[in-house]
């Protein structure tokens, strides 16, 4: 089982909660509205603190902001992956985003050429209702429990009640 640890950002913006999060970056998320948590992989002999501080750096550029961390807990991503983590107020400017984290895959498909990507290719702040319809599904759970440590209550989109 692999482990990840990252950090949901929020901010109070007047009447609204805003969380920052990263688009994947490479041509396969190229055109695609889905977002995520900035979070990685815990390196073998890392601490999942130790881990959270290097992701947040790598995925974002930006070092995590003093104040108090909440622990959202964890969720199994499928079979493979389960996912830790933390929520803090602070706030960061998007325009100043680096992704220093890159992977590398075959592109133009087939071209036998390999390029290098960034991890992610920008950062944006949406407020709460929004962030849950565009994170990765695995994801939402944790949108759900800052929103409850914060004594708020998301209001489904149509599309979820749909499925209920």
């Amino acid at each position: 089982m692999v482990h990840a640890a990252g950090l949901l950002i929020f901010r109070r913006n007047n009447d609204r909660v805003e969380v920052l999060l990263t688009h994947p970056g490479g041509p396969f998320w190229a055109k695609k509205d889905v977002w995520s948590i900035p979070k990685g992989e815990v390196d073998e002999g890392e601490s999942l603190e130790q881990a959270l501080v290097r992701e947040f750096k790598e995925e974002t550029g930006f070092d995590i902001p003093p104040g108090e961390r909440i622990d959202l807990g964890t969720f199994a991503q499928g079979t493979r992956k389960t996912n830790h983590i933390w929520a803090v107020e602070g706030d960061v400017d998007v325009s100043k985003f680096v992704c220093e984290s890159t992977f590398t895959t075959e592109w133009p498909p087939k071209s036998g050429q390999k390029q290098a990507f960034p991890e992610n290719d920008r950062a944006a702040w949406f407020e709460l209702n929004v962030a849950k319809q565009k994170v990765f599904d695995a994801q939402r759970v944790f949108v759900d429990r800052l929103a409850a440590h914060l004594g708020l209550n998301l209001v489904e989109s149509p599309q979820q009640q749909s499925l209920l």
